[in-house]
């Protein structure tokens, strides 16, 4: 402290002026470092400058930043209804988001009216739409100086910790958020963890999400680490159970709108999903076999001249407004995917509006190991498609996903699709009303299971779901132990507890069982060659997979 005062503004802030005394006061009241000085007044709280707290007015501010909610066509619950009956008390919410902010090098903001990237802003919007229909109090920051102002942090570069109790039940943040508040927070992040909610597109798994484990075991990647609890993820599709979903909402049609649609599809017109003339290089071959069939529409963005990417047979609208957008594709037949963006919104907006939705199958499939774009991502997760989430959950007759370097199998598809009839289509975990379900349970009690054992090299995303049921990492505890592997019959010579991602774990062969040492590992997505896991599972909502049917 003697050498290092001056170092930061924030020690001065707290009343450090150079003296023992001073120092001795610091470490006792501010960091806790040091045990009560018994000369010191601790019947109030020490004394500090004052500072002034931004505000903000942030029902104006989300009826700016939010697209506008579709209107709920279903009344089984009112989303006024939630605090009602349950007579929980609204919740201080503090939104930042980080990666629009001027600090993070905003890339995403001037790329929004070029075609660039929209799912992640679409997500943001919703959440923050459904906080505020809701009834939560919200705060949203979008700039590290506003992040500071709320959190009451002192100035500085971080070094001391925040006093007094956090003002703010919840934080949504993202990863570019996780690292700003690191850095002003300083010690306080620690103690404030369990507070935050990650906005996290594509998951992080608790190999990468542990610190030391991650580090030793070579799963140590640009994001995760935080070692915080894997639920405090959450992502756009319901990629592994490690993590929450949180997804987005879809405009949802009523019955006359849907009879409207069927009435005016147009059998062969096709929309392409590309808005960046980059996506159309190299796609020449199956684009042929579609223009046989089928009138091709496009909407890539472009300033003064066409690209040069898009051939001329395209009929090329350009970057549309969403309104727009919305009546090409109550209009066409099919929607295309090219395999990128992964896993993005639009397939579910054209499937709901009456669109079968045609995909890439991945061979072999893309993951970190193999793909640029999720490498350094924490997650080993094999994409098998452009839209995972579609061809599972969804799938036929909404969704085909084909081998489109298969030119035979590609044609069949498209005969296929022309012959087809569908009515528009949405999963209610994307409705307005299923995302306020989701989000309520989550703020008020997110946290009987049946216990099954995968196969060698199976991971309990996999068993489970072979069931028909879903992993639940929160119920790990209850199977993280002897009794249950003697549940299982298993002939164990010998039980070790260990720092292993894929335990509680048993090899037959070797007649070894692993017990978790760790419980941020418990992991769903985890998996070996060498172990058969023990997973806990639980059944589901239709619909609603986050939830099981009980939980509201």
């Amino acid at each position: 402290m003697r050498a290092r005062w001056t170092s930061d503004p924030c020690y001065a802030f707290y009343g450090v002026d150079g003296s023992d005394c001073s120092f001795l006061i610091y470490l006792s009241e501010v960091e806790w470092f040091c045990p009560p000085l018994a000369w010191r007044n601790h019947s109030s709280p020490p004394t500090v400058h004052t500072h002034t707290r931004q505000t903000a007015t942030t029902k104006r501010q989300v009826r700016h930043t939010h697209r506008t909610p579709p209107t709920v066509h279903t009344h089984t619950q009112s989303p006024n209804n939630y605090h009602q009956e349950t007579g929980k008390r609204d919740t201080h919410i503090l939104v930042h988001v980080g990666f629009l902010t001027e600090e993070s090098g905003d890339v995403f903001s001037p790329k929004v009216l070029k075609g660039g990237p929209l799912g992640e802003m679409v997500q943001w919007a919703d959440i923050l739409t459904a906080l505020h229909v809701l009834g939560h109090n919200l705060k949203i920051s979008m700039s590290v100086k506003e992040l500071q102002g709320f959190l009451g942090v002192p100035p500085g570069r971080g070094s001391c910790p925040l006093t007094g109790p956090l003002p703010f039940d919840l934080i949504y943040t993202d990863y570019h958020g996780m690292q700003q508040m690191k850095q002003h927070m300083g010690l306080s992040l620690k103690r404030h963890k369990c507070h935050i909610r990650v906005i996290d597109t594509f998951g992080t798994e608790p190999a990468y999400n542990h610190e030391d484990y991650a580090t030793l075991h070579g799963y140590r990647t640009n994001w995760g680490y935080w070692n915080l609890n894997s639920r405090q993820y959450m992502t756009m599709f319901p990629h592994t159970p490690d993590n929450s979903f949180m997804g987005f909402v879809s405009e949802e049609l009523n019955d006359t709108e849907k009879s409207s649609i069927m009435q005016n599809k147009v059998n062969n017109m096709a929309v392409v999903y590309g808005k960046e003339a980059s996506m159309w290089k190299g796609k020449e071959g199956f684009l042929q076999i579609l223009h046989r069939y089928m009138e091709v529409h496009g909407t890539v963005y472009y300033e003064t001249q066409r690209p040069p990417e898009v051939p001329a047979y395209v009929k090329n609208h350009g970057l549309l407004p969403q309104h727009e957008l919305q009546t090409l594709l109550r209009k066409a037949k099919l929607f295309i995917g090219f395999g990128f963006p992964y896993e993005g919104p639009a397939p579910l907006e054209a499937i709901a509006n009456g669109c079968i939705y045609l995909q890439p199958k991945f061979h072999p499939p893309h993951s970190s190991l193999n793909h640029e774009f999720f490498r350094g991502k924490p997650t080993s997760r094999e994409v098998s498609s452009q839209h995972p989430y579609a061809e599972q959950y969804i799938g036929r007759p909404h969704v085909m996903t084909v081998d489109y370097n298969n030119s035979q199998e590609f044609d069949s598809a498209i005969r296929e699709i022309m012959s087809t009839k569908v009515e528009p289509y949405l999963p209610y975990e994307y409705t307005c009303e299923g995302m306020l379900e989701r989000v309520h349970a989550y703020i008020q009690h997110q946290v009987g299971s049946p216990l099954l054992a995968s196969q060698e090299g199976q991971s309990c995303v996999e068993a489970c779901q072979r069931a028909n049921l879903v992993c639940e990492p929160a119920l790990f505890r209850f199977v993280n132990n002897k009794e249950a592997l003697r549940g299982l019959e298993v002939q164990c010579e010998v039980v070790e507890a260990e720092v292993n991602h894929v335990f509680p774990a048993f090899s037959v062969l070797r007649r070894e069982c692993g017990l978790q040492k760790d419980p941020l590992l418990y992991s769903c997505a985890g998996l070996s060659p060498k172990y058969r896991r023990l997973c806990p599972c639980r059944d589901y909502r239709r619909g609603q997979v986050a939830l099981c049917r009980d939980c509201l």
